[in-house]
């Protein structure tokens, strides 16, 4: 693998250790997540990426063109790499088991992001088509993941739109966790609810431990 290009930072950056070229991308990457997070799309500008990351704009071109190509990999990374690298916990005992389980691993998965989650599901250049075919793709990932896991068919088309239209519900109460309006003992109650709710209606055979949707009232707000 080539050494990274050296080049000076932009006047008031500060002066970053040289890093391999794997972990300098990563470290552009967090940065201009962090940036994105705070404030829309184009009010980030490529030399206030690089000046958060320590390093010149050329550098930063150099690893990925421009503005549009870094904002898509943060988008990637935030909605894809979750998806297929983080770890789900050993889901056991019933269905219903197995549905906690898994709702509480994606809740406080997507609570770590924070406001980078909010970005990249919420607003900013949602309109773009390669965004679009980004949050796409890991819409689709993410219900043939949740069937898998909860031993369902995953290969029935019918059966992952109609996760995938849970995966809109699930979003809208992360961004209401994020935004402090639910605690998380609330958002997983009610997108446990909701999962249970969507598997019932699904045009498949259920478990036979599988009682329908019947769960304790959701704790009031402290």
């Amino acid at each position: 693998m080539t050494s990274e290009r050296v080049e000076a930072p932009d006047e008031g950056a500060p002066r970053g250790r040289r890093l391999p070229p794997d972990e300098r991308r990563e470290q552009i990457v967090d940065c201009a997540a962090r940036l994105f997070a705070e404030r829309p799309y184009a009010q980030v500008s490529t030399t206030q990426i690089a000046r958060e990351a320590g390093i010149a704009r050329g550098l930063l071109n150099h690893y990925f063109g421009d503005k549009r190509a870094l904002y898509l990999e943060v988008v990637r990374r935030a909605v894809l790499m979750t998806e297929l690298e983080r770890p789900l916990p050993e889901l056991r005992g019933s269905l219903v088991d197995r549905v906690e389980t898994a709702v509480a691993w994606f809740v406080a998965s997507a609570e770590a992001q924070g406001p980078t989650y909010l970005t990249v599901t919420g607003t900013g250049m949602g309109d773009d088509p390669e965004v679009s075919e980004i949050l796409a793709q890991a819409d689709d990932l993410a219900a043939r993941r949740m069937l898998e896991v909860l031993r369902l068919d995953a290969d029935d088309v019918t059966s992952r739109a109609m996760v995938r239209a849970y995966g809109g519900f699930a979003k809208a109460a992360i961004r209401e966790l994020v935004g402090g309006a639910l605690t998380r003992p609330q958002a997983t109650q009610v997108l446990v609810s909701g999962l249970l709710a969507t598997i019932q209606s699904l045009p498949q055979d259920l478990p036979q431990d599988f009682p329908g949707t019947a769960l304790a009232p959701v704790p009031e707000r402290r």
